[in-house]
């Protein structure tokens, strides 16, 4: 290949970080579209040998696997590589070794993509995100974290749903996650590189929400310029219309056409536009309740319920709720002033106690309010919510004022709960909950059966 047939692209800066093994750890590539074009989604790069991705990478000759080796950084390096799938480029780049200490536990290279002339039509057709995550989204499957076979069905359809491109209709109480489902679509899916666009159409007045869905058509009489709809903006990837019952049902008509037939017309515009987007849907409320008294055409609700997702609510998934306080301790201790090492039993107890009518997210920012309230590294019942602490309170008052008290009664219930709790901690395993317990496997087993818990 001649070097001078290549026209460099300066906007296309990358860094790669491999570990001492020269597993990718860390990637930011300035355009997406060089992985879908070399032949991988995102998830694919990590957690893989850097030369496993080249046909022509040998160890003895890959930039960072040298560095590794050897210690000693490599300046302005020019590579022509070659994909698995075929697809050629050249590659300059300048790679460093990580240090801990006198251990090399890592490298990081800093490159550039040269490209062939008939190439650069193609990379300019591609959108203009930087990065994967960075097409609107910053949600993934992996964001929706749970244990429990209902959560892990609907993981598993939303898996299947992702290779196609058919309407969804996306169910379920507020704070249940569905904008967290409609990205999780979209990053799995073929659209993954191009824009995901999402409207909470409850938020927008009626009268703005045909202007801001189809955009306007320039107006030279009255002076109103173009204005590009979010339709239009979606145009490639995901439109994601939260709370869809929100559309009057003159516009619910509009939007029908635009899900059969890919067409939508600005508002004061002549002509036709071809979309070539997804439609994703959801409602708080039931979709025939909402049918029924005419708040969604029954003709559109039949169009974007192709595929129907149903979330469950928290309170039917308690399992998950020991998951999802690891899963926020995680993130609260990287973004907050305060680590937070464990929860006090009695806390755990609350959360396991509480209906949850938030959902996920009234448990989030439960977690939240208590990093808050904290004064050491236990967060403990006086740091939660009010009215969770005092929702468990009152269960306790009612179980003791009910029938006649009984101290047997109220001992059992209480280990009833820690080992439910426990068991939720371990993920069900029997060992390692027993000796969170104090307590013998074969005891442990017993008052399983005894409390009908297996």
């Amino acid at each position: 290949m001649n070097f001078k047939e290549l026209k460099h692209l300066p906007e296309y800066d990358n860094v790669l970080v491999v570990d001492q093994n020269g597993i990718t750890i860390f990637y930011d590539l300035a355009d997406l579209h060089i992985l879908k074009h070399i032949g991988l989604k995102p998830e694919e790069f990590l957690r893989k040998s850097v030369t496993s991705f080249y046909k022509n990478l040998p160890i003895e000759e890959s930039t960072l696997m040298t560095v590794l080796k050897t210690g000693e950084p490599l300046w302005n390096i020019k590579q022509q590589l070659t994909s698995n799938n075929g697809f050629t480029y050249i590659s300059k780049s300048s790679t460093f070794p990580l240090h801990n200490g006198t251990s090399i536990v890592g490298a990081i290279e800093f490159s550039k993509h040269y490209y062939q002339k008939e190439n650069i039509q193609l990379l300019d057709q591609f959108a203009s995100h930087k990065m994967y995550r960075k097409n609107n989204t910053i949600y993934t499957i992996d964001n929706l974290v749970s244990q429990s076979n209902i959560m892990e069905e609907i993981k598993n359809k939303i898996k299947k749903v992702s290779s196609t491109d058919s309407t969804i209709l996306i169910n379920g109480e507020t704070g249940t996650g569905k904008e967290i489902v409609a990205q999780s679509i979209h990053n799995l899916s073929n659209r993954y590189t191009q824009p995901f666009v999402s409207i909470k159409c409850a938020e927008i007045p009626s009268s703005l929400l045909e202007h801001i869905l189809f955009g306007t058509e320039k107006d030279t009489f009255t002076g109103t310029p173009d204005f590009l709809g979010i339709l239009e903006q979606a145009n490639g990837g995901t439109i994601f219309l939260d709370e869809i019952s929100a559309f009057d049902i003159k516009l619910q008509a509009k939007l029908l056409r635009v899900i059969e037939d890919k067409l939508i017309r600005r508002v004061g515009g002549k002509q036709d536009i071809h979309l070539n987007i997804r439609v994703i849907a959801a409602t708080n409320d039931n979709p025939d309740k909402l049918v029924k008294e005419n708040l969604l055409r029954e003709d559109l609700y039949y169009r974007l319920s192709v595929f129907q997702l149903d979330l469950p609510r928290l309170s039917d998934r308690k399992e998950d709720i020991t998951p999802l306080i690891d899963y926020f301790i995680e993130f609260y201790n990287r973004h907050m002033q305060i680590k937070i090492e464990k929860l006090d039993d009695q806390v755990k107890l609350a959360f396991q106690q509480y209906n949850w009518p938030g959902n996920v997210r009234e448990l989030k920012n439960a977690i939240e309010t208590a990093y808050n309230n904290a004064s050491s590294k236990e967060i403990n019942l006086n740091d939660i919510p009010a009215k969770i602490r005092n929702y468990s309170s009152v269960l306790e008052k009612k179980s003791f004022t009910e029938n006649n008290f009984n101290l047997k009664d109220k001992v059992e219930e209480y280990e009833k709960n820690l080992i439910v709790i426990e068991l939720n901690i371990t993920g069900g395993k029997l060992a390692e909950t027993s000796r969170r317990l104090g307590i013998s496997k074969q005891l442990l087993k017993y008052k399983m059966e005894k409390y009908e818990l297996r």
